[in-house]
């Protein structure tokens, strides 16, 4: 072999060995890969949660009758949010700051029946109020989360998830029609729009693969808004007296605290302070075949419990875990944070840039409609999911029945309550989350528990045997 020769075998060679050094990087949790090379990985994170985090904003916004700078303000506040909490979850210092895991948080739909509801009682600066104490909640859960967490087991979780689901489709319904109040709400056309959007969203859910299938909801939204620019649903005037760059000023729209506002919200911080311990588990499960430590659930919930306090002084509504990006943690094994990281970077940058928040904030309501109601459609049966993996016994059914029944029940007909105070109607009435919460919780601590089918079989046997 030539001295040429040799050189290049030892070029390719150290070429081969720093490709699979940077592979293996991506599956590493301090592992730092190219840039080039998480970019792409980063960005499918970013496409996989960013309608999701921008939708509770732009349907508040719209309930509130904002005006179109405010409007901006609260989008820019749900990325600004969604980016600052996940750079410190990526951290990991003294066992209460970050968890040190790949996961990325957003605004949360769970949080959107009750914030309508506070919306039509007060205002959104009420909603920051209870956000403040709902994470200082969280913040004590994250040190207690060991000991209480018998009160939510799957089936009060899921009863919790799927009254969710339920809640949200009048709301999805009402978005599809053109939104309530609007001049043009039912008409033929935006009710045109929002079964295009949703034929399109369901179409790549259902046969296609990959990207396709993982930005459907993203993918469907654009498709729909340039069916909907035919019918002249789109005016780009925002856009132009949007400006290049802001940073987010805070108590922009104030912090007004309300106990019963503060009730419905900080009940609901609780719930997802127990739900967060599944994504953090499946995604050190999925990702890096282990449970998460003690210390990663304590530093990752009460950093939850922090960030949602920083973010209702700025104008970021309350975040949670998102499952999807958790998917995709469990799918492909990249557990970077490096990459996470980035996916953060390009929300932060989405998050400070008005000019994309308001090209957002021209997203027609029959779009969002079409677009969200396969989503709110999914959280009603991935909380039946969590209630059906315990046995549909008697008692159980009755649990999720009841609790659900009157939780909606009553929601759908709050006139009901006109004779009570009107805080009894703002926490019980306007949203059936908390109601459904509680009851499930209660009648789940009261009803006799089920008996051990294997106690019983073997109390049948020893009867068979005296006799």
């Amino acid at each position: 072999m030539s001295a040429a020769d040799f050189l290049a075998a030892s070029l390719e060679r150290e070429l081969n060995k720093k490709d699979n050094e940077y592979n293996e990087a991506l599956f590493k949790l301090s592992g730092r890969p190219p840039f080039l090379t998480a970019l792409p990985l980063a960005l499918q994170h970013v496409v996989a949660m960013i309608v999701g985090c921008i939708t509770p904003a732009l349907i508040l916004a719209n309930t509130a009758n904002l005006s179109v700078p405010d409007q901006v303000i609260l989008v820019q506040g749900a990325l600004f949010i969604a980016a600052i909490s996940t750079m410190i979850q990526l951290v990991h210092f003294g066992g209460i700051v970050g968890s040190g895991l790949p996961v990325i948080m957003g605004v949360s739909f769970a949080y959107l029946p009750s914030m309508v509801a506070i919306v039509y009682g007060y205002d959104i600066a009420t909603i920051f109020g209870a956000q403040v104490v709902g994470g200082g909640i969280a913040f004590v859960f994250g040190f207690f989360v060991r000991k209480i967490r018998f009160l939510f087991p799957p089936l009060i979780t899921g009863t919790v998830v799927f009254t969710i689901g339920l809640s949200l489709y009048p709301t999805a319904i009402h978005y599809m029609a053109g939104g309530q109040n609007t001049p043009d709400y039912g008409s033929w056309q935006n009710w045109l729009v929002a079964i295009f959007t949703l034929l399109v969203v369901t179409i790549l859910n259902h046969f296609s693969k990959g990207i396709w299938k993982l930005a459907s909801i993203l993918i469907g939204m654009a498709v729909g808004y340039v069916f909907s620019s035919f019918f002249g649903m789109i005016s780009f005037g925002r856009v132009a007296e949007a400006g290049y760059f802001s940073l987010p000023q805070p108590l922009y729209f104030g912090i007004n605290f309300e106990l019963s506002a503060v009730i419905a919200l900080g009940l609901l911080f609780g719930i997802s302070a127990i739900q967060a311990i599944g994504d953090f588990s499946a995604t050190t499960i999925g990702g890096l075949e282990r449970e998460p430590t003690d210390r990663e659930l304590r530093g990752g919930i009460a950093t939850y419990g922090i960030t949602n306090i920083f973010g209702a002084f700025f104008g970021g509504l309350p975040t949670a875990t998102y499952s999807q990006n958790v998917g995709i943690i469990a799918t492909t094994k990249v557990v970077s944070r490096f990459v996470i990281g980035i996916a953060a970077t390009i929300l932060l940058i989405a998050g400070i840039v008005p000019k994309f928040s308001a090209i957002l904030t021209t997203i027609p309501s029959a779009v969002l409609g079409g677009a969200t109601i396969s989503v709110f459609a999914s959280i009603a049966m991935t909380g039946m999911k969590l209630v059906t993996s315990a046995p549909m016994s008697y008692r159980n059914t009755s649990i999720v029945g009841l609790a659900a029944a009157l939780g909606v029940g009553i929601a759908s007909a709050s006139e009901s309550l006109s004779a009570f105070p009107g805080w009894v109607t703002i926490i019980f009435g306007k949203s059936p989350v908390v109601l459904a919460t509680l009851l499930a919780i209660l009648l789940n601590l009261i009803l006799p528990k089920d008996p051990d089918p294997v106690a019983a079989v073997g109390r049948d046997v020893l009867s068979d045997e005296t006799d």
